[in-house]
């Protein structure tokens, strides 16, 4: 009996202890929900309560795979909120199957190549003298702008300028930066 309580205690202790490994990793809470940077983009961005629209789209998109994949990426994640500031039925049109080049243009305009932290884009910033351009995934540029001490903001090619909210959400195969603006290419 002894050997089974020391066993069920041991069992118990090492699941914790890997429960703790876990919870202690640094973690940054997006959505709700706890960002492991021992998760890729996507295993992340699912748990997130404010990124309901950005998976069902990357899911529509057939971005998953890609997503997943060993990278590293730099994705500028827009929020639902972010989506809902889109013209009415703006987003439903795109999650159509016979618009998901459109889609895949819109969400590869989110992501570059390559893991950019803040302090790595603050410094492309001083060396821009201000502004610095990002080639994204999709082949068009983005703009990084400085907005203050310590405030990043992305300008696309339609004008429209993003508010950085979150930084440097470290994940398995990159990082993500939570935008309050879906960019347009």
């Amino acid at each position: 009996m002894k050997t089974v309580i020391r066993s069920a205690l041991c069992a118990s202790f090492l699941f914790s202890a890997a429960a703790l490994a876990e919870m202690s990793q640094n973690t940054v809470m997006v959505g709700g929900a706890a960002m492991y940077p021992s998760k890729n983009i996507v295993e992340n961005a699912m748990n997130s309560k404010d990124h309901t629209t950005l998976v069902a789209a990357v899911k529509a998109a057939g971005l998953v795979d890609t997503l997943q994949g060993p990278g590293p990426f730099t994705v500028f994640a827009p929020t639902n909120a972010a989506f809902a500031k889109l013209s009415m039925g703006t987003v439903d049109t795109l999650l159509k199957p016979e618009n998901k080049s459109k889609l895949t243009a819109v969400l590869t305009y989110h992501v570059v190549a390559g893991k950019y932290d803040m302090k790595a884009l603050e410094k492309k910033v001083k060396q821009g003298h201000g502004r610095a351009e990002l080639k994204t995934v999709n082949g068009a540029s983005l703009w990084v702008m400085q907005n203050g001490p310590h405030n990043l903001q992305l300008k696309d090619n339609q004008g429209n300028v993003a508010n950085i909210s979150t930084y440097d959400v470290q994940q398995k195969n990159g990082a993500i930066d939570v935008i309050d603006t879906v960019l347009m290419p």
